[in-house]
C-alpha cells in the first residue's frame, strides 16, 4: 500500500480517505459557525470574489466540488437562472446533508451529489465552470482529481480553485501562533473537536504553494493558469481555462 500525508502524519492512502471523512463529519454540524470564527468572516469575501471572477452567466452548467455546505452553490444558482444547471458535490455525506437542508431553507432545489473528485460520475465537456472551495488540499490524488476537473468542462470551460495558501513572510510568525495555538482551542470550545482544527493547520503547511499548484494544474489538464492572492496569501484563488 502506498502512503501519504494526513496533516504532519504519513499513512496509508485508504486510511487517508476515512480519516479526512472523520474530520468532516465531526465538524458539519458547526462547519459555518466556525468558518466565521477562525476567519473572522473573512471566507464569505473569498467566495464572493470567487464568484465574480468566474462571472457565470445565466443558462451555463456549474459543478462545486466539495461543496459541503452549498455557499458557492447557493450564489451559482442565483446568476445561470432557471436554464442553467448546478450540481452541489461533496465526498462526504455529513457535510451535504447538512448542505442541502440549508439550500432547502433557502428555497434553492439543485441536484445533490455523494461523489469522489478523483472519479466524478459526469460526461466529458458537460460543464462551463467547475469549482472546488477548500476542498483540493484533502484529497489524495491531486493530480487525478484536477484531471478529472478538466475532463468534465467543456474547451475553454474554467477550473476555480479558492484554496489555504502560503501567507506572505510578513505574517508567517503570527500566522503559525495562530493556526497551531489558537485554532484548535477555538474548534475545542465550539465544535468540541481541537484535533481537527489541528489537522487543517497541518493540511495547510502541506498543499502545494501558490506556484506549485498552477505548475500541478498546467500539467494536467489546464493550458492557462493564474492565481489572485488574497488576505496575504492565506488563501489563493487559482483560475485554469481548459485548453483542447
Amino acid at each position: 500500500m502506498a502512503n501519504t500525508h494526513f496533516g504532519y502524519e504519513s499513512v496509508d492512502e485508504q486510511d487517508k480517505a476515512r480519516r479526512v471523512r472523520g474530520v468532516f463529519d465531526s465538524v458539519a454540524s458547526r462547519y459555518d459557525v466556525m468558518n466565521d470564527l477562525m476567519s473572522g468572516g473573512l471566507h464569505r469575501a473569498w467566495k464572493a470574489y470567487t464568484l465574480m471572477v468566474a462571472n457565470p452567466q445565466e443558462g451555463q452548467r456549474v459543478l462545486d466540488i466539495a461543496g459541503g455546505t452549498g455557499d458557492l452553490a447557493k450564489a451559482f444558482a442565483r446568476k445561470v437562472g432557471q436554464r442553467g444547471e448546478v450540481v452541489h458535490t461533496d465526498i462526504n455525506e455529513a457535510m451535504l446533508r447538512t448542505g442541502r437542508d440549508r439550500l432547502l431553507d433557502a428555497g434553492v432545489i439543485l441536484p445533490t451529489v455523494v461523489c469522489d473528485a478523483e472519479q466524478l460520475p459526469f460526461p466529458d465537456g458537460h460543464f462551463d465552470i467547475v469549482t472546488v472551495a477548500f476542498g483540493l488540499r484533502n484529497m489524495t490524488h491531486k493530480d487525478s482529481a484536477l484531471r478529472e476537473m478538466a475532463r468534465v468542462l467543456k474547451d475553454g470551460g474554467r477550473l476555480l480553485v479558492l484554496e489555504f495558501s502560503q501567507v506572505a513572510r510578513p505574517l508567517r510568525k503570527a500566522y503559525d501562533l495562530y493556526s497551531f495555538n489558537v485554532l484548535p482551542k477555538l474548534g475545542k470550545l465550539v465544535a468540541g473537536d481541537a484535533d481537527s482544527y489541528r489537522y487543517l493547520a497541518e493540511s495547510i503547511r502541506m498543499h502545494p504553494n501558490q506556484q506549485e499548484l498552477k505548475e500541478l494544474m498546467k500539467i494536467n489538464g489546464f493550458g492557462h493558469v493564474d492565481y489572485h492572492n488574497m488576505t496575504g496569501g492565506v488563501v489563493a484563488l487559482h483560475v485554469g481555462i481548459k485548453c483542447s
